[in-house]
C-alpha cells in the first residue's frame, strides 16, 4: 500500500503557473502581432509584468502550501529557543571534546524536530549558520577519530596469524587514507575551528599512531612465539613434513608482521623501542631462515 496519492489541485496549480510564465513570455514578444525590438518600452514591461505575475503565483503558492505553514508554525512556536540556541552557540567555547560532542548532540536534538532548518533558522536575523557548521564539522570529525582510537583499543592479537592480519591489514588500509587526508588539512582546519572558539584535540591522531605500533609490536611478538614453538616441535622430534610445512608457513607470517610493522612505521613516523627491538628480532629470524633455505 503506497503512500502516494493524486493530487486534485496540482494539475490547477501547474496550468496557472504555466499560464503565468509562457501567457506573459508570449505577451513580451508580440504586439498586435508586430514583434518588439529588444531593449523596447514594451518588452521591458511585459518582462516587469512576467516577473510579478510569477512572484505573485509562488507567493501565491505558500500561503497555500502546508509545507510553508509548517515553516512558518515552527518559527512561531520555537522562537525563545531558537533565541537561546543563538546565544549558546555564539558563546560555545570548545577545548574538551567529550563537551563538543555533548553539546552538538544536544543542538541537533533540537534541530531535528525542525520541519526545514534552513528555512526556519533564515528567519532569525545573525543567527551563527556558521559557526554551527565549524561544530557539525568538528563533532564529525572527532567522532570518527575517537571510533577509530576505540576499535583499535579492542582489537585482539590472537591466533590464528593469518585471519589476524587480514582482519589488522584490512582495518589499517581502511582508515590509514582518511588520517592521511586529515593529517593534510589539519592545521587548515585547527586555524578555521580556532576562528569559532573550537580548539580541536588533534592530539588523538597520536594517540591512534601510537596505538597501531603496539598493535603492530603485538603482531611481531605473536609471530615470534608461533616460530619459536615450531622449532621446540621440530627438536622434540614431530615428523619432518608437519614441521617443514610450519616452517615455511612461519616464514611467510615472519614476512608478512615485518611488512605491517615497517607500514606502520612510515604512517606512524617512528616507533618506540619495543617495536624496534621486536623488528629487529623477527628481521634476524626471516635473514636465518633465508641462509638455510
Amino acid at each position: 500500500m503506497t503512500k502516494l496519492k493524486r493530487s486534485t489541485k496540482m494539475s490547477n496549480l501547474f496550468q496557472n503557473l504555466k499560464r503565468s510564465v509562457e501567457g506573459s513570455s508570449k505577451d513580451a514578444n508580440s504586439t498586435n502581432g508586430r514583434k518588439v525590438p529588444i531593449g523596447t518600452r514594451q518588452q521591458t514591461e511585459g518582462s516587469t509584468g512576467w516577473k510579478e505575475g510569477l512572484g505573485a503565483s509562488l507567493a501565491e503558492l505558500k500561503k497555500r502550501s502546508p509545507y510553508f505553514h509548517q515553516v512558518e508554525e515552527d518559527v512561531r512556536k520555537n522562537q525563545k529557543s531558537i533565541i537561546e540556541l543563538k546565544i549558546a552557540i555564539n558563546s560555545f567555547q570548545a577545548k574538551d571534546m567529550v563537551k563538543l560532542l555533548k553539546f552538538q548532540t544536544s543542538v541537533e536534538s533540537f534541530l531535528e524536530g525542525l520541519t526545514d532548518e534552513t528555512q526556519v533558522l533564515a528567519k532569525f536575523e545573525d543567527f551563527p549558520a556558521k559557526k554551527l557548521e565549524a561544530l557539525r564539522t568538528a563533532a564529525a570529525l572527532y567522532s570518527k577519530l575517537d571510533t577509530i582510537e576505540c576499535n583499535l583499543k579492542r582489537l585482539e592479537i590472537v591466533a590464528p596469524l593469518n585471519k589476524l592480519f587480514v582482519k589488522v591489514e584490512g582495518y589499517f588500509n581502511k582508515f590509514k587514507k582518511e588520517l592521511d587526508a586529515i593529517e593534510r588539512t589539519k592545521d587548515e582546519e585547527s586555524t578555521k575551528f580556532k576562528r569559532y572558539d573550537i580548539h580541536f584535540d588533534f592530539n588523538i591522531l597520536t594517540r591512534i599512531k601510537e596505538l597501531m605500533v603496539d598493535i603492530s609490536s603485538s603482531c611481531l611478538e605473536l609471530v615470534l612465539k608461533e616460530t619459536k614453538e615450531a622449532k621446540a616441535a621440530k627438536d622434540n622430534g614431530e615428523t619432518l613434513s608437519k614441521t617443514a610445512t610450519q616452517k615455511k608457513e612461519n616464514a611467510k607470517m615472519l614476512w608478512r608482521a615485518f611488512q605491517l610493522a615497517y607500514r606502520v612505521y612510515i604512517f606512524a613516523g617512528g616507533q618506540d623501542d619495543r617495536a624496534n627491538k621486536l623488528a629487529e628480532e623477527v628481521a634476524h629470524e626471516i635473514t636465518a631462515d633465508s641462509q638455510q633455505r
